[in-house]
């Protein structure tokens, strides 16, 4: 899907151009999106919000953690000295407690890759109608995303972040 809109992109370029009196006329903006959903403030706020939701997951992840190798380091260094019935024991408990925090981890992922996707679309809404409003406001007559070359003066990214931080 993305090297279609390259190619999209591409031949739309090409084809402006192409038509080199045309061009004279067409004023091209650039926005770095992957800048813009990284440093945006509406993307930091997110990102600790975030952080904020998912703390308390995080520390009983690492608690659990800790305990599981609490649990190794003791039969390591005690488990040649222990009775067969207490090293066994021991050793599932250890099996037990892996596993949770096997599948713990593997929800907190999940939660928080949908979670992520969910904010991250939101900031994408955002972030294309703000580029819009600015393309119809400067009248830009097109706005890229990717580029391999862009001249400073085309970015609008810090616009579009200042528009986004304003509201």
């Amino acid at each position: 899907m993305m090297k279609f809109k390259q190619l999209v992109v591409s031949l739309i370029l090409a084809s402006a151009f192409a038509a080199v009196p045309a061009l004279a006329n067409t004023k091209i903006g650039f926005v770095n999106t992957e800048r813009l959903l990284r440093e945006a403030p509406l993307s930091v706020a997110a990102q600790k919000k975030l952080e904020r939701e998912f703390a308390a997951r995080d520390q009983e992840l690492q608690k659990l953690a800790k305990q599981a190798r609490d649990l190794q380091a003791q039969l390591d260094k005690d488990g040649v000295t222990m009775s067969d019935s207490e090293r066994k024991t021991k050793e599932r408990d250890l099996g037990n407690l892996n596993r949770d925090l096997q599948r713990q981890g593997r929800e907190f992922r999940e939660d928080l890759n949908l979670r992520r996707n969910e904010e991250l679309g939101q900031i994408q809404e955002r972030a294309r109608k703000a580029i819009q409003d600015i393309a119809r406001a400067e009248k830009f007559d097109l706005v890229v995303e990717q580029a391999v070359y862009v001249d400073p003066k085309t970015d609008i990214t810090d616009r579009v972040m200042k528009a986004l931080g304003g509201k």
